[in-house]
């Protein structure tokens, strides 16, 4: 019955039909169904940590994209990015590292809106960057046991069979091996992708329109002050132009490049919402209505319709916050240049607003004006975080798993509460953050994992494994489960890969009297390195539509850097993890 049960859910897996999720609920639900499952253990998988820890890191992860602190970072160097040989080490070498520390799929979003940007200003294809970054979160994650939900869920496999789990760092020599000469074949190998490819854009390309304007105030003590309206687009990198400069509230102004800047000027800025939050982030600018009143903050990018109450009328008029609790941060009129003021603006039918107002008011808003909400873009402009407390939270996180003093489950679930406590996110934005379904699935599938070992469905399959490879030496056997593992997370999900492997590559190892330890890694590795395909893990599909790309690229890229995965993970697993049971 476990067998059956795990044969139709790895079909379902393949159809692809039915979301993952679910069928890992319908899995749960026929082995409690069937008697293998006991009602009374039947969700003890939400209670595991392994749960906890990815949800934590993808919290974490999603503060450290906001807080805009990797940018800054990235931001000396981008300069002197001009073509993809210097571009592809440069980016695919800050998404590893960036993986090392935070969920692979957390720190191929911060990097990817910096990608496409270098992208659009130097005149690259986003194909060269993209595929390389992702597979290059894929190897950084490799290095420590929160880079990758593999690696976590491997810990835990090892606990149940040796009592004790890997730790944070146990990953590293494996990883960083693999990490360091993956990143060496990506350097050269991109030249492998099809050149000039363009990205569907999906639903934000739709969505794009002509720059919006904003209004934004030097503040006092602005180190604006006494600048030119030059250096201030010079800090926007070309993306931005200040359209009008309004001083001592009625004057106003169009500037020329040397126009002096004064604390107290009021400035109309031009450009793409992710450069005008850049830039307003950057120069330390303060946003001009859309007070939240200590509210948590949402924004909201729509569209006036024909029937709305504001055609006609003024910003002011209107009286948005006083009466809808909502303020107007910028507008969109195609085909021509506001150079007034918003609130002195007379709205049109088709007008495009970015609206901040209370999260729990917001719908009710837009329905009572008739503002018509767009597709879900991220847009973060009015609600930019802009610290380095959600690096220096990690780095405290990370500290004390390193020294022992606090489980990595606790580590991070502490993290996540403080990012929280000091509104590096709002709890928006955090439950936005989390994956849900992956949640779902790790903690439906644990039991069905632990039914298979407890009836003794691993041992059957490790016997016929160990019939397979009883003649071979183990390094060879070692590689063939890698290979395996390799070969099942397209179909099965990296997660529910490592679940179901996990104790069989266990099981194998103490049949052919060998170290459970290096074959546990083997499936580690192999569940996370999924080059070939573009559905086996998030990273990839990620990046699929952006880049253009075509089912078939992946492996152009792929199957390479797979082989270098077998042919320096599998020694060095044997090197640092002895085969030779201890």
């Amino acid at each position: 019955m476990a067998f059956g049960i795990l044969g139709v859910t790895v079909g379902l897996f393949i159809w692809g039909r039915i979301a993952y999720d679910l069928v890992a609920l319908l899995a749960l639900l026929a082995g409690v169904v069937v008697g293998i499952i006991p009602v009374d253990k039947a969700f003890e998988g939400f209670a595991d940590d392994v749960v906890i820890i990815v949800a934590a890191a993808l919290l974490v992860s999603a503060a450290v994209a906001r807080s805009g602190a990797v940018e800054r970072m990235m931001r000396p160097v981008l300069p002197h990015l001009r073509d993809a040989n210097t571009q592809v080490p440069a980016l695919a070498g800050a998404v590893l590292v960036a993986s090392v520390f935070t969920k692979n799929i957390g720190a191929l979003a911060i990097f990817m809106p910096v990608a496409l940007q270098l992208a659009r200003r130097t005149g690259t294809s986003p194909s060269a960057l993209l595929m390389p970054m992702a597979f290059a979160s894929l190897i950084g994650g490799l290095i420590t046991l929160t880079g990758t939900s593999p690696n976590i869920i491997v810990a835990r496999v090892r606990q149940e069979v040796t009592g004790t789990p890997f730790s944070m760092f146990d990953f590293t020599p494996v990883g960083l091996g693999i990490a360091l000469c993956g990143l060496a074949f990506l350097t050269v190998g991109w030249r492998l992708l099809p050149r000039g490819r363009s990205g569907g854009g999906g639903l934000d390309a739709a969505v794009t329109l002509e720059d919006y304007t904003t209004e934004a105030r030097l503040p006092a003590g602005s180190v604006l002050d006494g600048a030119t309206v030059a250096r201030l687009e010079e800090m926007g990198e070309g993306r931005i132009t200040v359209a009008t400069v309004i001083r001592e509230r009625f004057r106003r102004f169009l500037p020329t490049p040397g126009w002096t800047l004064r604390d107290g000027d009021t400035l109309l800025l031009r450009g793409e919402p992710e450069d005008l939050e850049r830039i307003v982030a950057r120069a330390g600018l303060e946003l001009v209505g859309g007070s939240t009143q200590g509210q948590e903050a949402s924004v909201v990018e729509g569209v006036i319709t024909g029937e709305s109450a504001l055609l006609g009328t003024t910003v002011a008029q209107a009286r948005l916050q006083e009466r809808f609790g909502v303020g107007l941060l910028a507008v969109s009129r195609s085909g021509t240049r506001v150079v007034q003021r918003l609130d002195t603006l007379r709205l049109r039918a088709g007008d495009v607003l970015i609206l901040r107002g209370g999260a729990g008011g917001m719908a009710e808003a837009l329905s009572t004006l008739r503002v018509l909400p767009l597709t879900e873009r991220s847009i973060t402009l009015g609600r930019s975080r802009r610290s380095w407390i959600p690096v220096i939270v990690l780095g405290g996180a990370m500290l004390l798993v390193a020294l022992h003093v606090v489980p990595v489950a606790m580590a991070f679930f502490g993290a996540s509460v403080i990012l929280l406590l000091l509104r590096s996110l709002s709890t928006h934005e955090a439950y936005n953050a989390i994956e849900w379904p992956v949640l779902v699935l790790l903690g439906a599938l644990i039991p069905v994992s632990e039914a298979v070992r407890s009836t003794g469905g691993t041992d059957l399959i490790a016997a016929g494994l160990e019939a397979l490879v009883g003649g071979i030496p183990p390094l060879a056997a070692l590689g063939l489960m890698m290979a395996i593992a390799m070969a099942v997370t397209p179909f099965l999900n990296n997660a529910a890969t490592v679940l179901m492997m996990g104790p069989i590559a266990a099981s194998l190892a103490t049949r052919l009297g060998l170290s459970p330890d290096a074959f546990l890694m083997a499936v580690a590795v192999g569940a996370a390195c999924d080059f070939l395909t573009p559905i086996g893990h998030q990273c990839n599909t990620l990046v699929m539509g952006p880049g253009g790309y075509r089912f078939g690229d992946y492996a152009r890229l792929g199957a390479p850097l797979t082989a270098i995965v077998l042919l320096v993970g599998v020694p060095l697993i044997a090197w640092v993890w002895p085969l030779a049971a201890r």
